[in-house]
């Protein structure tokens, strides 16, 4: 086990406060790219923009900021460093400004503070300390936009334009305790998370005058029953990743006065595990329709998407993977204990690389509450040891 990494705690708290007093919710994140190249870029770290474009169904027009260490042997493994830039949009039941970054209690305040801009300030000093080091293999950093986004753009442009193919591993600095599937405290190892598909169902009735609806046939009550019968599929499950789920997000039909309404839109939201393919996802929603017997017609699709291999596809990365072995090595110098091991709830951007990508795939990030609300916040010693384990398990991965 190599040294423990020298990572300022006063440094890395004052980039993540800089970070977080940047508002940068998803498609408006192109003052903290600049900041962010800026501050690689006072460091000699060479970054470089990355465009992301998509013009077909939202427009968006932005930039992944990259930079890369060069390590000494060309035989060493490539670990790809991941974290993105972006937020939700800004809530509006804050009782501050929610780019304030305040400091109380060990904990900072701010929209994006948890997910996932602790965890880009611990990658961003790591990346700065690993520049200090021989290493012989190769680091990739990427900050992204869009993680939470519809789609992803930022991380599956890095997949799409090849940036994954000479990588071994990855690690996503995403906020793992707080968004696992049960209760794990941090320091913890993420070590997959299940996917998701979003199906977009149409309802197709018959209109009628809404005083006789016998002579119709109500796409806005068939619609429920779809809704209803798709959460009660037996969903799979896995000894890892736990079950699968089912969840209705979207009802959207009718509108005229006194009108049968002849047209239903319905978004249902699944999740699901290592096994399920697209096709078993689709077979599962139509008969779980045709058990139904319903008067309407009835399409099941899935959400438009700017190509058909935007999925967030199941994984899992092994506990014997060397990076896993290195990261308990690291925890356990740093903080002194073995890690926790869990598993991610809901999908992101660890989805492109750890499935479409294969890469062996570990979520490491600070923990924190109240994720995509008011009063979010991020543990600011959880910053710091992040960016400490990342340095001395990168160290020791790629030699």
């Amino acid at each position: 086990m190599t040294d423990r990494p020298r990572v300022d705690p006063n440094e890395t708290i004052d980039l993540l406060q800089r970070l977080v007093r940047i508002p940068s919710p998803y498609f408006e994140e192109r003052e903290i790219a600049e900041f962010v190249h800026g501050w690689l870029d006072e460091r000699g770290l060479t970054p470089a923009y990355h465009r992301v474009s998509e013009p077909e169904i939202t427009g968006y027009e932005g930039d992944n900021v990259i930079a890369r260490l060069e390590g000494s042997d060309p035989d060493a493994p490539t670990l790809l460093l991941n974290a993105h830039m972006d937020t939700v949009l800004l809530v509006d039941d804050w009782e501050e400004d929610p780019c304030s970054g305040r400091i109380e209690d060990g904990k900072l305040y701010g929209q994006g503070a948890c997910d996932m801009k602790g965890g880009l300030a611990a990658v961003m000093v790591a990346f700065e300390a690993l520049a200090e080091r021989d290493l012989a293999g190769d680091v990739l950093l990427t900050a992204v936009v869009d993680e939470e986004g519809p789609f992803g753009l930022g991380t599956d442009r890095l997949v799409r334009d090849g940036y994954a193919d000479d990588c071994d591993a990855a690690i996503v600095t995403e906020p793992g305790p707080v968004l696992a599937q049960g209760e794990i405290e941090n320091p913890a190892l993420v070590l997959g998370a299940r996917g998701r598909f979003l199906y977009d169902v149409t309802v197709k009735g018959e209109a009628a005058h809404g005083s006789q609806p016998e002579r119709g046939v109500n796409a806005v009550v068939d619609a429920g029953r779809v809704a209803d019968a798709l959460t009660r599929i037996d969903v799979g499950s896995h000894p890892k990743l736990g079950e699968g789920s089912v969840c209705p997000l979207l009802l959207d039909g009718g509108s005229q006065t006194l009108s049968v309404p002849e047209r239903a839109r319905l978004m249902v939201d699944r999740h699901v595990v290592v096994g399920e393919t697209e096709a078993d996802v689709r077979t599962d929603a139509e008969e779980a329709v045709a058990a139904l017997d319903l008067d309407s017609e009835v399409e099941i699709g899935f959400r438009e998407a700017p190509a058909p291999d935007i999925r967030y596809g199941p994984y899992v990365t092994e506990e014997d993977h060397p990076l896993v072995g290195a990261l308990r090595d690291a925890t356990r110098a740093v903080a002194g204990v073995d890690p926790a091991i869990g598993y991610f709830a809901s999908v992101g951007d660890f989805n492109y690389l750890g499935d479409r990508a294969g890469l062996p795939t570990v979520i490491l990030g600070p923990d924190g509450g109240n994720v995509h609300a008011a009063g979010e916040f991020v543990y600011t010693d959880d910053v710091v040891e992040v960016a400490e384990i990342v340095v001395a398990a990168a160290t020791d991965f790629l030699g």
